[in-house]
């Protein structure tokens, strides 16, 4: 078994009901797909509510991966302590899981819901990704913060709901590409999918450095 390896890492934030953990369902059973084995922990201020779903829709529905592979925590402060300004708690998960299945090409760390001023340490997170909603208005991307302006991709979701709030997605993308000069960003609808295979591929590519999956041994059951 292979040892001290450091699983790349990546992090998703963003407002509570923006869709960090319905992306989450959709971008795990891409990846899964090509070969790609994942694990998930799932950060909330108080419950494990979001990791109980994922373990529902990702475990039990899907059946794509074991329920183990999906932990959740419950930081008892402000979101941003325990991915930014002190991560000791999910560190120390990471480190367990890295001493139990090294074989493991990914973990994905769920932030709890926050504001536009999220971001992940370096020390906690490779990559980081960071999801707004469209109902949040077309002003979104122009106000700012660090999750919006320095995260590695920007995902704009629920863009079926354009119509019903009047944002207008073009305002949105020009706001996107002004603000973020040449980071990457993508307009998504996690409930239909649209938009889901570019985020999966960015991850491929930038945080897997498109890196062929092997057959592995020694998986955690």
């Amino acid at each position: 078994m292979l040892k001290n390896k450091k699983i790349p890492k990546v992090g998703i934030g963003g407002p509570v009901g923006s869709g960090k953990t319905r992306l989450i369902e959709r971008v795990v059973p891409i990846l899964i797909k090509r070969g790609y084995r994942c694990c998930i922990i799932s950060n909330d201020v108080i419950s494990k509510e979001d990791a109980e779903r994922m373990q529902r829709t990702l475990s039990t529905e899907l059946k794509v991966m074991p329920e183990n592979m999906i932990i959740g925590i419950a930081t008892g402060g402000c979101p941003h302590t325990a991915i930014r300004e002190d991560p000791t708690i999910n560190l120390a998960v990471i480190e367990e899981i890295e001493k139990k299945d090294p074989t493991l090409d990914l973990i994905i760390i769920e932030s709890g819901g926050d504001n536009v001023m999220t971001t992940f340490s370096p020390a906690l997170a490779d990559y980081f990704i960071y999801i707004i909603d469209v109902a949040g208005g077309d002003k979104y991307p122009r106000k700012g913060g660090l999750g919006i302006e320095s995260s590695d991709l920007l995902v704009i979701n629920k863009i079926d709901l354009a119509a019903q709030v009047g944002a207008d997605l073009a305002i949105m993308e020009r706001d996107a590409k002004k603000i973020r000069a040449e980071k990457s960003y993508v307009f998504v609808n996690c409930q239909t999918g649209e938009g889901i295979k570019h985020v999966a591929e960015n991850i491929i590519k930038s945080v897997l450095f498109d890196k062929k999956p092997i057959v592995k041994k020694d998986r955690i059951r």
